[in-house]
């Protein structure tokens, strides 16, 4: 990618979106945290600590290489995004829940991504990229971007709520936009290889997301959630923030290719998110007509 977009319009970019989520929280959204325990202790669990193990033994089993094996890894500890949100409205999940999961799960990457991708880098060998979870400017760019546009977001709604509702359409809008483009100009930058890399992480990133998916239902389920919790767990888990995993493998660690899994998982896991939503409400459906016939 062009280094003027590279150093500063991603960043700005991803800034603006994780703006556009603080406008969306208050600080009741944290506490709600203590009025569900179980439900975000599960689905928190799921997030940080299932996906990485699952995400490690799909790309040992598949045999990608180091590069693509370290962007999967990056992907997998990256928050929820929000459009898992909307996913979750649309299935007749519980919202605040999911707003409340993307809230914790963006403070705690801060300190996950770092140390899961710097594992990644570790295990998988020599990427041609550095660390990110030893050096402190790295951790403070990933702090920079995430964290301090949350916070200067729910200022201004706590600030004024009307301001933050009239800026919150045209900030998601953009939001889309910023997804595409920076899944496009992923592709674009990668465009001789994208072919080959298409083939290898393809599949992988199906079954990453279907597993995601999956597990962000039934654990929950498992675990004695309610069902509309775990709708929304199911969405938080499966549909992850690609932007900021582009983010951080093309402006933290310098590579386009560690991009390249991020940029196929933000257009894989829409009709992927779409089909589970409905197969949930299908099964719900046919219980429901089997018990009360």
């Amino acid at each position: 990618m062009d280094s003027a977009l590279t150093t500063v319009g991603l960043p700005v970019a991803l800034a603006v979106v994780m703006f556009g989520l603080g406008l969306s929280l208050t600080t009741a959204d944290f506490s709600r945290i203590a009025r569900e325990p179980r439900a975000v202790a599960v689905a928190l669990a799921t997030q940080l600590v299932l996906l990485p193990l699952v995400c490690f033994g799909l790309v040992v089993a598949l045999g990608l290489s180091p590069v693509l094996a370290v962007g999967m890894m990056l992907l997998a500890a990256s928050p929820g995004g929000t459009t898992a949100n909307l996913f979750s409205h649309l299935f007749r999940g519980d919202v605040a829940l999911n707003i409340t999961l993307t809230a914790v799960n963006s403070v705690l990457a801060v300190i996950t991504l770092p140390l899961v991708v710097n594992f990644a880098l570790d295990h998988f060998g020599p990427t041609g990229e550095g660390a990110v979870g030893l050096e402190f400017g790295k951790v403070a760019q990933v702090f920079a971007v995430v964290l301090v546009p949350v916070a200067l977001g729910m200022l201004v709604r706590r600030r004024s709520a009307a301001v933050a509702d009239r800026a919150d359409r045209p900030v998601r809008i953009f939001s889309a936009v910023v997804l595409v483009a920076v899944i496009a100009g992923t592709i674009l930058a990668e465009r001789e290889n994208v072919g080959t890399y298409l083939a290898d992480v393809g599949l992988v990133v199906v079954l990453f997301c279907a597993c995601s998916l999956a597990a962000g239902y039934a654990v929950p389920r498992l675990a004695r959630v309610g069902r509309r919790q775990a709708i929304a767990s199911a969405f938080e888990v499966g549909v992850h923030n690609s932007t900021l995993a582009i983010t951080v493998a093309v402006s933290v660690l310098g590579s386009e290719a560690l991009a390249v899994p991020a940029a196929v998982y933000g257009i894989a896991m829409f009709p992927l998110a779409a089909a589970a939503g409905y197969l949930i409400t299908r099964t719900d459906a046919t219980r429901n007509a089997v018990t009360n016939p």
